[in-house]
């Protein structure tokens, strides 16, 4: 099986996708993504924008690109509020291991879904999996 982004998701038309896509449309109310999460799209899609070597692929890119923006109007998007970082500030304190720098993102995620009693839909299980408390779900398995 191909790995599958964030970015796949919500662009790709494949067998993950409508598999994904009818859990979605089960739990659509309760749906939303993090602010944290926002960033790293766009920091994502810059980075394949502004890549020389995908110059010829910037129609395809612009493209996909202005459906990961139609679908984040459409998403509630949870923000990044004081509760969170105190979980955020907390977590660290209390969990020393997840203080490497390749989890910071993760654990902003982490904190901001911990603060809200959620659960993270996710197929990096190795990573969320170290959190205590978290409740995590692949929608891909």
């Amino acid at each position: 099986m191909p790995p599958y982004t964030t970015v796949d998701l919500i662009t790709r038309c494949s067998r993950l996708f409508c598999t994904t896509k009818n859990k979605t449309l089960e739990f659509e109310a309760d749906l939303a993504i993090t602010i944290i999460t926002v960033q790293e799209l766009f920091n994502g899609w810059m980075g394949r924008l502004n890549d020389p070597s995908q110059s010829n692929q910037q129609v395809s890119l612009y493209g996909k690109l202005s459906r990961v923006v139609a679908y984040l109007q459409e998403v509630k998007v949870l923000e990044l509020d004081k509760t969170a970082d105190c979980c955020f500030r907390l977590l660290l304190t209390e969990n020393p291991n997840l203080r490497k720098k390749r989890l910071q993102k993760d654990m902003w995620i982490a904190a901001i879904a911990l603060s809200l009693n959620a659960t993270v839909v996710t197929r990096n299980r190795r990573d969320f999996g170290l959190v205590p408390g978290l409740r995590i779900e692949d929608w891909t398995i």
